[in-house]
């Protein structure tokens, strides 16, 4: 808008009244000058006036694009944010079916890798290179105690991890020494399946047998220092083998499981074979169940067979082999209790194993000399019993029995004098105690006496002291 100055309006009122400026009087010009200046005021406050509101105007002009543009960055970002959020569970969601569609997504590049660390000093009244167990043929295992002294005990190095939705892989390697050399043992190495139906398993290659109770636990997971003396006496201390086992839970209340495997069986009681086909069967069966709040429950029922070639042993100086049919029957029992279900300041453990053994073949006699063959059947038996009482946070004591029954022995055309010695009817026996110390679920100290009595006529007080750490991943030990 364009507004006239008051000196262009009085030059234009001169111009257009000529006549009447050169004839008014003095009062007139006085009057006229008076209106002129009283027009000019009137269009000074009113041209101010206008100016302040066109001020104000511009003023609330600009606040207004102001809020309207901080307005429009706010609703910008609300917007940004929406859509990130949405970007970031569409993310997640396809991140969730692809590993619904395949568990290996996060461990098949991160196995699980763990580090069980065993040391023990021990004490011993008798030599532990001449350690065996009199009345049963030796197993040829790792029944012996370690040396005197101070020893590195079986430490384990386990990796695991999902190879695809279908499969899983296990190795787990004891790294031990012999004779004062290093060495590594492959304990467990196979695979399992994730996604078969109605409770199916199935597990191929190197692995613990599911019979019984104590087999499928690795050393570290025992309440002693060492095995039973069954499970030396009759699988060389644990029943490992290569092959393949299939497993089934079934959809019941109670736990109950079935398993069977058909194995290499080129371990004891089995023998090295260089034959198509299996050498050893298993099957076997759990059912478990609670007892109320505080208390659970587990019995089981196996049976072992197989057919061991020419399988040696050495015996005062004599080399004999037998070759036949084995059979082992296991009974297995555990009961543990806790207040409420919570074993972390008390709870109690009992657990006990039976096992029965019946052999039938040939066993050849001195094969390095007179190699004669004789008909041969033997019958034996052993059990143990153990309790473990957490008395406190932390620290546990324990007592364990093992007995054995050396049994029948029948070798044909061989009278009692003429057995090998290890067949001698003796009756092993051992009584243990022990207490230990855990200063978190990684690491453990153990304190253990034994009064061993597996050879005829000769006792070995044992002192054993052993710490196990774990270093790493470690998952859940079983029931």
């Amino acid at each position: 808008m364009m507004f006239l100055r008051p000196a262009t309006v009085c030059v234009a009122l001169a111009a257009a009244f000529p006549t009447l400026a050169s004839a008014a009087s003095d009062a007139d010009l006085k009057q006229l000058r008076q209106q002129l200046k009283e027009l000019r005021d009137s269009y000074e406050q009113r041209i101010q006036a206008l100016e302040r509101r066109l001020a104000d105007t511009e003023s609330q002009a600009a606040s207004a694009v102001t809020r309207a543009v901080a307005a429009d960055q706010t609703a910008t970002s609300a917007v940004q944010s929406v859509a990130q959020v949405e970007a970031r569970t569409v993310q997640a969601q396809a991140a969730a079916d692809s590993a619904a569609r395949s568990p290996v997504a996060a461990s098949a590049f991160n196995p699980s890798i763990s580090l069980i660390i065993d040391g023990k000093f021990t004490r011993f009244q008798r030599d532990p290179s001449a350690y065996r167990i009199d009345g049963f043929i030796p197993s040829g295992g790792e029944v012996g105690p370690p040396r005197k002294g101070f020893s590195l005990g079986e430490s384990e190095l386990a990796i695991s991890a999902n190879i695809d939705h279908l499969f899983r892989g296990n190795a787990r390697f004891a790294l031990a020494e012999d004779d004062g050399a290093g060495v590594v043992e492959v304990e467990e190495v196979n695979i399992e399946t994730l996604s078969l139906p109605v409770g199916l398993k199935v597990k191929a290659g190197r692995f613990l047998s599911g019979v019984g109770y104590l087999n499928q636990q690795h050393p570290h997971e025992w309440d002693f220092s060492d095995a039973p003396l069954a499970y030396k006496a009759f699988f060389g201390y644990r029943l490992q083998n290569d092959g393949l086992q299939v497993r089934w839970v079934a959809p019941t209340p109670l736990f109950l499981e079935f398993g069977a495997e058909m194995a290499g069986g080129e371990k004891y009681p089995g023998a090295e074979r260089n034959r198509n086909g299996a050498g050893l069967w298993t099957a076997f069966a759990h059912l478990g169940g609670d007892i109320g709040a505080s208390a659970a429950w587990q019995a089981g029922l196996s049976h072992v067979r197989a057919n061991p070639r020419e399988r040696g042993f050495e015996d005062a100086g004599l080399a004999h082999a037998f070759t036949g049919r084995s059979q082992t029957w296991i009974a297995d029992f555990v009961y543990k209790w806790a207040p409420n279900g919570n074993s972390r300041d008390q709870s109690l453990k009992i657990q006990g194993e039976y096992f029965q053994r019946s052999e039938k073949g040939d066993l050849a006699y001195d094969v390095d000399g007179a190699a004669t063959d004789h008909a041969a059947r033997f019958r034996q038996s052993g059990s143990y019993l153990q309790a473990v009482y957490q008395f406190m946070p932390r620290w546990r004591v324990g007592v364990r029995g093992d007995w054995l029954k050396s049994g029948t022995a029948r070798v044909a055309d061989l009278t009692a004098g003429e057995l090998p010695l290890v067949l001698a009817g003796h009756d092993p026996k051992r009584h243990t105690a022990m207490v230990d110390w855990s200063p978190s679920e990684y690491s453990r100290v153990r304190l253990q006496l034994a009064r061993d009595m597996s050879r005829d006529r000769e006792t070995d007080n044992q002192v054993w002291l052993q710490y196990i750490m774990s270093l790493g991943a470690h998952g859940a030990h079983r029931f």
